[in-house]
């Protein structure tokens, strides 16, 4: 089993990647008019329909155009392609209107990669909000922490992805990303907690850690997720905040979810062929 500590160089050639949004390899994945060129909608029970206008384009957040998540119902907008080894740039800040049983909770949002399967298998009908698929969080307090979402086969059989990281655990017993600990396998709905997750993190409205270097509700923050073949990298805000390796999936189409709060997305570009 291979097991990575990122040394300073290997971090400055995975964050070399051109940035610009002029680099001649980028693939923009929201030209800031439409995200339908390469993403299509996806909805528990309204699946390819969108009748509550979940997703949509604003003109002005800002001073710029973006996709405006409403939250309202869980889904996602899915790419109509897989991608393999590619470096993805998001540029995302908070709405402040929240829904449902999440109302009173922690904005909850993320982004799934090597989605593999039917849309909708993550329920047993095939009428779930995604797919089978490795999860960069994006969540008040939570963003960069890796979930490990399981679904449906064709056949029922349940399947689920699984990542290696150095971890350790925390004062509650949760596993949080340590390049000094040991190396462990996540399977079937674990999570890797981003290094500085709050041990004393609640699913509140707003909640914010010692730590953070998510930026105050409101303001823009850069994600970008790093993938390889045997490696994949959350940094957030310049800042590598996790990393797994070895997933067992390697391919796959890439979801943002709607997951209960509105999410501003300015920026989704997509740079094929990250090296480690």
């Amino acid at each position: 089993m291979l097991t990575r500590v990122l040394s300073s160089a290997v971090l400055v050639l995975l964050l070399a990647t051109p940035a610009a949004a002029q680099a001649p390899d980028v693939i923009h994945l929201f030209d800031g008019k439409d995200f339908r060129q390469h993403f299509y909608t996806w909805l528990v029970d309204d699946r390819k329909n969108d009748p509550d206008r979940v997703f949509t384009v604003v003109d002005n957040v800002d001073g710029a155009p973006a996709i405006r998540i409403s939250g309202q119902k869980y889904g996602g907008i899915t790419t109509h392609e897989e991608y393999e080894t590619y470096r993805l740039v998001v540029e995302f800040r908070w709405g402040t209107i929240t829904w449902g049983n999440r109302k009173d909770r922690a904005r909850d949002s993320g982004i799934l990669l090597h989605c593999q399967g039917p849309d909708g298998n993550t329920g047993r009908t095939f009428n779930g909000p995604w797919m089978r698929s490795i999860e960069t969080q994006i969540i008040e307090g939570g963003v960069g922490d890796f979930l490990l979402v399981p679904g449906t086969g064709t056949d029922g059989s349940r399947l689920w992805p699984e990542m290696t990281a150095t971890a350790s655990q925390d004062r509650d017993q949760e596993w949080v990303y340590d390049p000094k600990g040991k190396p462990r396998v996540f399977r079937n709905g674990d999570r890797i907690n981003w290094y500085g997750r709050d041990p004393d993190w609640a699913d509140r409205l707003g909640y914010r850690g010692a730590r953070e270097v998510e930026k105050p509700a409101g303001e823009w923050n850069t994600l970008e997720v790093i993938v390889t073949r045997d490696m994949i990298t959350n940094v957030l805000n310049g800042t590598v905040v996790n990393i797994g390796t070895d997933p067992t999936y390697t391919k796959g189409k890439i979801i943002i979810q709607s997951e209960g709060a509105e999410l501003y997305v300015r920026r989704v570009d997509l740079y094929p062929g990250a090296k480690k």
